[in-house]
């Protein structure tokens, strides 16, 4: 592989880069700088106005801070794909009333988060060998033109293959926002940034279903797309009149890696659409399940051998050999893994169990994304006392503690008790997410931090994947058995039929749908259990594989190990 560990050369000579070996790994302080190497002050203090990280030049206004229309743009880019599924999630039935294909709607969702998924690695690799600009201004473009064929849609097939084109966009927005994101802030401002982003998600998950119900209900359901346009233009025209970035050498630049990145892509893609359909279109031991797990390993071998040739790869060893990374990596894998049960069996647990309705559900889920973002901008006064390892343990560890308490609960539960551990939920969260995130962005210099980002959002979609298949089944078997074994007739005599009896109660006899509830409350208990099991997992990581201290750059005006 190339050498991907070599330095930077910052301005005056300091170096940028260098692999990450973890504790011990230190950058030479300054003489006379103050505290360098001392425990808790792992981040960096805002250098001198303007600088950015050693061997990173700062792009945006002046003083380091970028114009208001950049940040008004980027905030905007990342609702584009904050809004994009909670928005058409609660229009699915107007549009299968009109363009029909209920047995393949949720390829609306999958086919979008295959797209946005397995192009990660590739636009952040793009990134950092052509710069943040001209990637984010091609994915909102491409994701307004898939937005646009989503409205003029015919029929379901079309619309799933335009939705496939709006998550190739979608996938440029997400890691490239985030990358600019550490770029344009110096580390002390980071946070402010970052939870500005985590405040769109919140409001995008509160927001978006009353959005897309109030369009379906009242206009109609190619609105959700058409809606996209004047704010995707608007945010296009902003970044392309106000994101300036410094001009790179083209000494720079190798050439890029479009054997990996065709690899990168069909090797993803083919293990998604394994985990996306495994146990719902066929059996996992069935041989297309078999058949598409042993191409997508045949093509991942392959991927290995492309990479390792390539001058400049699109998956660099380097990832993985520095433990800062690998570390943040598996640790977010998790995360996007124990995701699945508030976000996925949540509202399902709330509505067939508690006996809410939709929006009632929503809400249940819903306060976890307000404390989360309250949360994550509180974290940097944590981080900057006890280090970034610390923090992401402590908010993981309270995050196990949490989910495993809903184990707990009584039968049946009040509404108010899972509401109060999915706010809870948000706030550990939040304390263990952007931690990470920040402090592994600070590791690398400008060239790596896009490929760095990808990989972090890249493993936390395929933790998601992997999750929702995982946790999916744990909860198909726990429903067998539980059936199985009621001492009453009238329950559904097969998986497929226990949506249909959960979506009107009513068709069961009494006894029969008491013991329906209490068969799903036992599997969403198992999910929870899984999702702590996640969590510990994530804090073994931290514990085990992380450095005590991040090797954090230092910034133009102060040098020292942080």
């Amino acid at each position: 592989m190339a050498a991907a560990d070599s330095t930077d050369g910052a301005p005056g000579g300091i170096p940028g880069r260098r692999p990450d070996t973890g504790p011990g790994a230190a950058v030479p302080a300054r003489a006379g700088s103050a505290g360098a190497g001392s425990a808790g002050a792992e981040s960096a203090r805002a250098g001198s106005a303007g600088a950015g990280s050693a061997g990173e030049p700062a792009a945006g206004g002046a003083a380091g801070r970028p114009p208001t229309p950049v940040v008004v743009s980027l905030m905007l880019g990342m609702a584009l794909v904050a809004l994009d599924s909670t928005v058409v999630a609660t229009a699915v039935p107007q549009i299968v009333g009109d363009l029909g294909g209920f047995s393949v709607f949720s390829w609306l969702f999958s086919g979008y988060l295959l797209a946005v998924t397995v192009t990660l690695p590739v636009y952040g690799k793009l990134t950092d060998t052509f710069g943040r600009k001209p990637v984010l201004l091609f994915g909102i473009g491409l994701f307004l033109l898939g937005s646009l064929l989503c409205a003029l849609a015919w029929n379901m097939a079309a619309l799933i293959a335009f939705r496939v084109v709006q998550g190739l966009g979608g996938g440029a927005l997400q890691g490239t926002i985030q990358t600019l994101a550490a770029d344009l802030y110096p580390l002390k401002e980071r946070p402010r940034i970052q939870a500005r982003m985590s405040s769109v998600w919140a409001t995008s998950a509160v927001a978006g279903p009353a959005l897309g119900g109030l369009l379906a209900s009242y206009a109609h359901w190619r609105w959700i797309f058409l809606l996209n346009l004047p704010l995707g233009a608007l945010a296009l025209w902003m970044i392309a009149r106000h994101l300036t970035e410094p001009v790179r050498s083209p000494g720079r630049r190798g050439p890029v890696d479009w054997a990996g990145a065709l690899g990168v892509f069909c090797c993803g893609g083919l293990l998604l659409f394994a985990l996306v359909q495994g146990g719902v279109a066929w059996p996992w031991l069935s041989a297309p399940s078999l058949g598409l797990l042993a191409a997508s390993a045949v093509l991942a071998a392959w991927v290995v051998r492309v990479e390792r040739r390539a001058a400049e790869p699109i998956l660099p060893g380097w990832v993985w050999r520095r433990r800062t990374i690998a570390a943040v990596n598996l640790a977010m894998g998790a995360l996007g893994l124990l995701m699945v049960a508030p976000t996925v069996f949540m509202p399902t647990y709330a509505q067939s169990v508690l006996g809410l309705g939709p929006v009632g559900a929503g809400l249940v889920m819903s306060v976890m994304t307000l404390s989360w973002p309250v949360s994550a901008a509180l974290s940097q006064h944590v981080y900057r006392r006890i280090g970034f390892r610390n923090t992401a343990a402590v908010g993981i560890g309270l995050a196990a503690l949490i989910l495993y308490s809903f184990t707990l609960l009584p039968y049946p539960a009040r509404p108010w008790q899972p509401a109060l551990i999915m706010l809870l939920l948000g706030g550990a969260l939040g304390l263990f997410q952007l931690p990470l995130i920040v402090g592994v962005q600070s590791t690398v210099g400008w060239a790596e931090r896009g490929t760095t980002t990808a990989s972090v959002l890249f493993c936390r979609q395929v933790g998601q994947s992997v999750g929702a298949a995982l946790l999916a089944a744990v909860a198909n078997a726990t429903l067998a058995a539980r059936l199985a074994q009621a001492p009453v007739p009238g329950l559904p005599g097969h998986l497929d039929e226990v949506a249909e009896a959960l979506e009107d109660p009513a068709v069961l006899p009494r006894a029969a749908a008491g013991q329906l509830r209490e068969a799903v409350a036992a599997a969403v208990e198992h999910i929870f259990l899984g999702a702590t099991a996640a969590a510990v997992a994530a804090l073994l990581v931290l514990l085990c594989v992380a450095p005590r201290r991040f090797p954090v750059l230092p910034e133009l005006g102060e040098e020292g190990k942080r």
